[in-house]
């Protein structure tokens, strides 16, 4: 037990904490996009109202809910604990003439885009999350099938501007923070190698293209139709 603890507790430790719980939410990003593309149902919101309906009843689903908030926190500690660690270990910033030829832009905002990430987290479990666990102000009717219209929620969310330009830059900033942060994951979980290093940056930056546009259509799609 000592030597988890010993090594959880070191920098690299803490460094495969962020790999595993990243890699984690990022699993979770891609079953979450899956479930709310029911929004282009075409049917008034009732697949949509029955997989929220799924989501907030199913155990299993409970269970993993709690697993992603610990996610989360953790992975937002840990973050915090290793920047400033970095910090105090260099009180004086190294001089690079060209820092763009060391690193790419996105690898070193990962602080910056984890703020705006985790920002835009808290916005989306108030407008959505909130409401439906906890009725917070929103009177959700219910559908033809029984089940509470939480499409609903999301046409009138989306339909105003803030919350289309709010949702808008949090994914842009999910985007640049996927971009580093998945072949990251998998370079400090020592996975990196001539043959497959470029096959894990390629479908790096293509998840970090694709689910944030997903995710984005659909705001989009609400505010202009």
């Amino acid at each position: 037990m000592n030597w988890i603890i010993k090594m959880l507790s070191s920098t690299l430790g803490k460094k495969l904490l962020m790999s595993l719980t990243g890699l984690f939410l990022i699993s979770f990003l891609t079953i979450h996009l899956i479930g709310n593309l029911a929004v282009f149902a075409g049917d008034g919101g009732l697949s949509f109202n029955a997989y929220a309906a799924f989501m907030s009843t199913n155990p299993l689903i409970h269970t993993v809910s709690y697993l992603l908030y610990a996610g989360i926190l953790l992975h937002v500690i840990v973050a915090g604990v290793l920047y400033f660690a970095n910090s105090t270990a260099r009180p004086v910033k190294y001089k690079v003439k060209d820092a763009q030829a060391n690193s790419s832009w996105s690898s070193r905002s990962m602080t910056l885009l984890g703020t705006l990430v985790l920002v835009f987290i808290i916005l989306h479990l108030k407008d959505f999350w909130w409401q439906y666990k906890y009725n917070g102000g929103y009177e959700f009717a219910i559908d033809a099938n029984g089940n509470r219209d939480v499409y609903g929620l999301v046409i009138e969310q989306f339909k105003t501007t803030f919350s289309l330009v709010a949702y808008l830059i949090g994914l842009l900033a999910l985007a640049f923070h996927l971009k580093h942060g998945f072949w990251s994951a998998f370079q400090t979980l020592g996975l990196e190698h001539k043959k497959y290093t470029p096959v894990i940056k390629a479908l790096g930056l293509i998840y970090a293209i694709v689910v944030p546009l997903g995710f984005a259509s659909m705001p989009v799609f609400v505010y202009f139709s």
